[in-house]
């Protein structure tokens, strides 16, 4: 899927198409790449999610943009916006977790933690990784955070299976989750914050990174 990645955008940033064509199908993209459908699909979300291309339904994908935007979209919220409510929700929500969390959060916690640990299918991890975040919301002991991360929940796993995809953030993801837990488990509440605020600068930076990354000149990030 990188690969494919990779040869579109340096196509569209080259000049290659330009703002208004139709990129190739799936089944010509299959074809020529030899891979399946599948990941040409998931080439070709990458693309919109870095703002490069539109999916218009029954007509293909048309590109709208020669650069990726400063920030990708995912579903109804772009990362900016998902980074900023996140540093407000899940930062205080993870230091109340650590003084106000019952046995069962904890083992919920631990479990997921586990899971995610062992898991190899990146499908699987990404929705533990969102049922994760929750639950720590959810120990918080306040509702509202939360329903707040639930609310957000689709757009946070299409962020996790992105970065994923584009840059390898699992091992480092389950490691930054098992200081977080350490933490919750300890009932230490600036080690929580400050785990959740590592967390989270870390999944801006890749993401960052990954906008900035091109075939065809210096990363920006």
């Amino acid at each position: 899927m990188e690969a494919v990645l990779a040869h579109l955008r340096g196509a569209i940033e080259r000049g290659e198409y330009a703002i208004g064509d139709k990129l190739p199908s799936e089944a010509v993209l299959s074809k020529e790449f030899q891979v399946s459908r599948s990941v040409v699909r998931e080439a070709l979300r990458a693309l919109q999610t870095l703002g490069l291309t539109v999916s218009r339904t029954g007509k293909g994908s048309f590109v709208v943009a020669t650069e990726p935007a400063e920030m990708p979209t995912f579903g109804h919220y772009s990362a900016r916006d998902l980074m900023e409510v996140r540093r407000h929700v899940e930062v205080p929500a993870a230091g109340y977790a650590a003084l106000r969390h019952r046995p069962d959060d904890l083992d919920a916690l631990t479990g997921l933690l586990e899971r995610m640990e062992r898991e190899t299918d990146d499908t699987l991890w990404v929705a533990l990784d969102s049922l994760f975040h929750i639950t720590v919301a959810q120990a918080s002991g306040n509702p509202v955070f939360g329903k707040v991360i639930e609310e957000i929940r689709d757009a946070l796993a299409r962020q996790s299976a992105f970065l994923n995809q584009l840059g390898d953030r699992r091992p480092a993801s389950n490691r930054e989750h098992r200081a977080l837990v350490d933490a919750i488990a300890a009932h230490d509440k600036d080690a929580a914050v400050r785990a959740m605020n590592t967390h989270l600068e870390h999944v801006e930076r890749a993401l960052t990174d990954i906008v900035g990354a091109s075939p065809d000149r210096p990363d920006r990030g």
